[in-house]
């Protein structure tokens, strides 16, 4: 009995080792941060450039013409990690910001809602709405915009890759956002990829995807930040 014992004990510590591992790997990914935007954008992708000037109230249209409109959190992780990630700010730094637009005239408070849900809900029926919400919320009725750095323009993403969802992770309906660094030749061809953040499986999965995108031609190398999302269900 004692041996039937001992040979037990290795799957249950690998079981433990693992419940372990699905559930770290589920509270980083609940970290990362989704750009969202109403059905009316019309592209899939926004230089981070663009993504700034946005939210910093410089400007009213994307470089497609779509017009857009900036959608806050008052406060939250999701809230912090977008404004340190995009906006190289803190709350405070970019109330203070807002409140000197609205006190010298140059432009009003953007819509501030209190949770990743009213994000979702409110974006999904506003026409032009763009916002950001953890990687871990449903995302159903709105689109997830890929922020690249840089101008878009200058690499306009030609030929798109989706990634294949890892089985297991999709079963288990761990998801979240993967940020890859692109090497992009002066060609288009992509001909390095290096994870920056993000579940590592799920990174695998990304960088196979990506390696076999293809960019209008440039006049040299370009290094670019791409942000996969991967849901569950959908």
């Amino acid at each position: 009995m004692e041996r039937k014992g001992n040979l037990m004990k290795p799957p249950i510590r690998l079981l433990v080792a693992l419940g372990f591992t699905i559930f770290a790997a589920w509270n980083a990914l609940a970290g990362e941060v989704k750009v969202i935007a109403n059905p009316s954008v019309k592209g899939d992708s926004i230089s981070s450039n663009e993504l700034r000037s946005v939210f910093l109230l410089q400007r009213k249209t994307l470089q497609d013409g779509s017009p857009v409109q900036p959608v806050l959190q008052r406060s939250g992780a999701a809230h912090e990690a977008f404004l340190k990630q995009y906006l190289n700010r803190d709350s405070e730094e970019i109330r203070i910001y807002y409140q000197g637009l609205v006190f010298t005239g140059k432009g009003s408070m953007p819509k501030e809602l209190n949770s990743d849900g009213e994000v979702v809900a409110y974006v999904a029926r506003t026409r032009g709405a763009i916002g950001y919400v953890s990687g871990a919320t449903d995302t159903e009725g709105v689109k997830i915009m890929a922020v690249v750095s840089g101008e878009t323009k200058e690499r306009t993403l030609v030929t798109r890759i989706e990634p294949e969802y890892p089985e297991t992770l999709e079963r288990l309906k761990i998801g979240g956002t993967v940020r890859l660094q692109v090497t992009v030749s002066a060609k288009g061809a992509v001909e390095a990829v290096a994870l920056l953040g993000g579940n590592p499986i799920l990174g695998e999965a990304a960088a196979k995807a990506v390696k076999q995108w293809v960019y209008a031609p440039g006049p040299s190398h370009t290094t670019i930040q791409v942000v996969i999302p991967f849901e569950p269900g959908r």
